[in-house]
């Protein structure tokens, strides 16, 4: 029988609680190890899940020797040096998204798993949720042909998270572009074949913050320290001639359903479709009919945890990452360069 994998979790708050259900359902894995720099959370978490090797020196967990896995749930700019090291130990990592908040971040990770040789895979969840898989197939099968336009958003009306971690810049490395809008532009990109962008034109904007009284739904009061943007657009294009419209937000007077709007059109010569609707457009040219195609959603689980599960199986079966590093590399290099347009007022080359 195949030893158990033990899993070190670095950040034992908010995200990584939505990670702890994969990792004990998973059949390679069991939970060993916790680490964070607050003490009080930390025990408190190892007394919820019967973990007593609690480290509050991430840098103590990595150098564990009986740690197959780390679980990298820190705030975003402590994501590279954590992953680094834990690598260059002989560590498998999988690290919230966003992988890191800079391409030239994450081409150093990449460079830590190729010494390395362990796998590294970033944890984007919604490629994980049934109604994605659903969709991915039907896209894999041919029913949209060559995708040559996206539209995709993600946007809240009054949903900006507002500690420190998530709107100071020296923690998070951006606003809801860093945050939310690697959701759907991970998944876009997943959907569309992953071209290769080389070009952005994007803008930012943080005027509703600024405005007396200003709050959130997700944390009250905006908080003074607040210094990234509240929304973000960017058009997109890529080398096969594809382009992508983006639109993120964390504050914005738009309509909410369930907290947030998010959505993604994509645009075929077969066919179109809409995420997470998941219907197929299709047109039969010779009787001149259009058809709306409403497709049936994967069965699957929690999809945080799946995709805890998903990596467990490849470290097990010596499979390729389910999410490869070099995919959100392209991700952080759009949103990258749609700050820099945003900043010199142009459009930025990428190839």
């Amino acid at each position: 029988m195949a030893r158990t994998l033990k899993v070190g979790v670095i950040g034992v708050r908010g995200i990584a609680r939505t990670h702890f259900p994969g990792w004990r359902e998973s059949p390679h894995t069991e939970i060993a190890a916790l680490g964070d720099i607050d003490q009080a959370v930390l025990h408190a978490q190892g007394d919820a899940l019967g973990v007593t090797r609690l480290y509050d020196d991430p840098y103590a967990l990595i150098a564990d020797p009986d740690i197959d896995i780390v679980d990298v749930c820190t705030p975003n700019m402590y994501h590279a040096p954590l992953t680094i090291a834990a690598l260059d130990a002989g560590k498998h990592v999988i690290c919230e998204k966003p992988l890191a908040p800079t391409p030239d971040d994450i081409r150093q990770m990449i460079a830590a798993r190729d010494r390395s040789g362990k796998l590294l895979m970033t944890a984007q969840h919604f490629r994980f949720e049934g109604s994605a898989r659903a969709l991915k197939a039907q896209i894999e099968a041919g029913q949209l042909g060559d995708v040559y336009h996206a539209r995709s958003w993600m946007l809240r009306r009054s949903g900006a998270p507002t500690g420190a971690t998530f709107v100071e810049k020296r923690h998070s490395g951006g606003g809801p572009c860093i945050d939310i809008g690697v959701h759907i532009l991970d998944l876009t990109l997943w959907m569309m074949g992953h071209p290769k962008p080389v070009a952005v034109s994007g803008v930012t904007q943080d005027k509703l913050r600024r405005l007396p009284g200003a709050f959130s739904n997700w944390g009250g009061p905006i908080p003074a320290s607040w210094d990234v943007e509240e929304f973000a657009a960017a058009f997109v294009r890529f080398d096969n001639g594809a382009t992508l419209v983006l639109e993120v937000a964390w504050l914005l007077n738009h309509p909410k359903t369930h907290g947030e709007d998010m959505q993604m059109w994509l645009y075929g010569v077969a066919g179109g479709a809409h995420w997470p609707a998941n219907v197929l457009l299709k047109t039969d040219n010779n009787t001149r009919q259009h058809f709306d195609i409403q497709l049936q959603n994967k069965e699957g689980g929690e999809p945080h945890a799946l995709e805890c599960m998903a990596f467990a199986e490849a470290v097990a079966s010596g499979a390729p990452s389910p999410v490869p590093p070099e995919q959100s590399l392209d991700v952080i290099t759009i949103l990258d360069a749609l700050y820099r347009s945003a900043a010199d007022g142009r459009e930025v080359r990428l190839d």
